[in-house]
């Protein structure tokens, strides 16, 4: 796949992005028949170092939870056996805590569930790595480099012009360049933003105790949201959703100290946790984005350039890989009169999306806004819901269901 010498360059669907979900949208619409062009920006920096032979390589501090949709999505286009599977963590439980003297408790289990399992903890580097080497075998897909400047919009398709003055002409382009997204700026379309004074902290520990392999998060109230996530082997993942002074503070202390603080939590589950790697930590900063539309004349949104959620669900991702099932299946299922890029196609695919995006945003915000309050009444109700919760099996079917990305279980 190299990047074409002529000045203009012609196909089918141009997806702009670098991440996993821009690149498994490059990888459907190839297997789908479309010459595809994979618009990504300069690399930032050289690639790492290859780990020498016999050195464990080092934890990933960003993993995924991915739902029975993405195992779907990713087995039907060859990528999850090309994963690696040593890394790769099934998650057969989760249990969820409240907060106070008298904590309500929700748990989901596989059994319950009736599944294998409840989701998977990928790496990104794992996941990005088994999509790279798809792309490099996918013989219409070409990757393109380059710093888009300008798209335009025409009755036959769509254009970007690149800062070298190349150019990309296509019949539909995908916007799959994340939550600050350039072609969602490009098309007009307005968004509704939510700051939620919030840092994801994000790094991994070794623990005591076996994990069997369950999701824990707690609700804590005025620190915010924490969960460990597990990883193969006595290793777990966190994510702590910290508001912005208690984050600041987090990542100026030491990961010994950070586990300190985890054990008033963690302590009789997992026993003590030590850092992985002693300086592997990044905080990411939480917003609800909610774009006025997911397509534009001859342009469709995907991922976080189509909303960004709140991380305590761990389905932003999921909603990504949702978006490019429903997307492949309309643009499939089309009227053979209709080009790819038509407008009535992408209303469909917009129509599609809007339940599940919706019902996933007022989740999440929602909880945020609930569990996020420090206050003593509040904090008895959602401890009583939680309880309550635990206690209807056919609401927790279907609440499970539609986390695992099912219609029933």
């Amino acid at each position: 796949m190299t990047t074409p010498t002529t000045s203009t360059i012609r196909t089918d669907v141009c997806i702009v992005g670098n991440g996993a979900i821009a690149k498994t949208a490059a990888l459907g619409f190839a297997q789908a028949g479309h010459s595809v062009t994979l618009l990504a920006p300069p690399a930032r920096q050289a690639p790492a170092a290859a780990t020498p032979p016999g050195v464990e390589r080092p934890w990933d501090v960003r993993v995924y939870a991915l739902n029975h949709t993405a195992h779907d999505l990713l087995s039907s286009l060859k990528v999850w056996d090309a994963l690696d599977m040593a890394r790769i963590a099934p998650v057969d439980a989760m249990d969820v805590h409240g907060d106070g003297a008298d904590a309500g408790s929700l748990g989901f289990d596989a059994f319950g569930a009736r599944v294998g399992t409840l989701a998977w903890i990928v790496e990104d580097q794992n996941l990005n790595g088994a999509l790279d080497a798809a792309l490099r075998f996918a013989h219409n897909v070409q990757r393109v480099e380059g710093r888009a400047c300008e798209l335009t919009c025409s009755d036959s398709g769509a254009a970007v012009r690149l800062e070298d003055g190349r150019r990309v002409e296509c019949a539909l382009l995908v916007g799959a360049d994340g939550r600050e997204s350039w072609v969602r700026g490009q098309c007009d379309i307005g968004v509704d933003y939510r700051m939620y004074h919030q840092s994801a902290i994000v790094t991994n520990f070794a623990c005591d105790k076996p994990h069997h392999g369950v999701a824990h998060q707690w609700f804590t109230g005025s620190d915010g949201i924490i969960a460990l996530l597990p990883l193969p082997g006595n290793r777990v993942s966190l994510v702590w959703s910290a508001p912005e002074t208690l984050a600041a503070t987090l990542m100026e202390e030491s990961l010994g100290e950070l586990a300190i603080r985890l054990g008033e939590y963690a302590d009789d589950k997992l026993g003590t946790l030590r850092p992985l790697q002693p300086d592997a930590v990044a905080a990411v900063p939480l917003a609800l984005i909610k774009p006025h539309a997911m397509v534009a004349p001859h342009v469709a949104l995907v991922g976080d350039a189509a909303h960004a959620v709140h991380p305590l669900a761990g389905h932003g991702m999921n909603l990504g890989f949702g978006d490019i099932v429903d997307l492949l299946a309309i643009v499939r299922d089309r009227e053979e009169r209709r080009a790819i890029g038509d407008e009535r196609v992408l209303a469909r695919y917009a129509r599609k999306r809007k339940e599940e995006v919706l019902l996933m945003q007022l989740a999440t915000d929602g909880l945020e806004r609930l569990f996020g309050a420090n206050l003593e009444p509040l904090r008895v109700v959602r401890n009583i819901g939680l309880n309550l919760l635990n206690n209807m099996p056919a609401l927790k079917r279907r609440l499970m269901a539609h986390a695992m990305g099912k219609s029933s279980i």
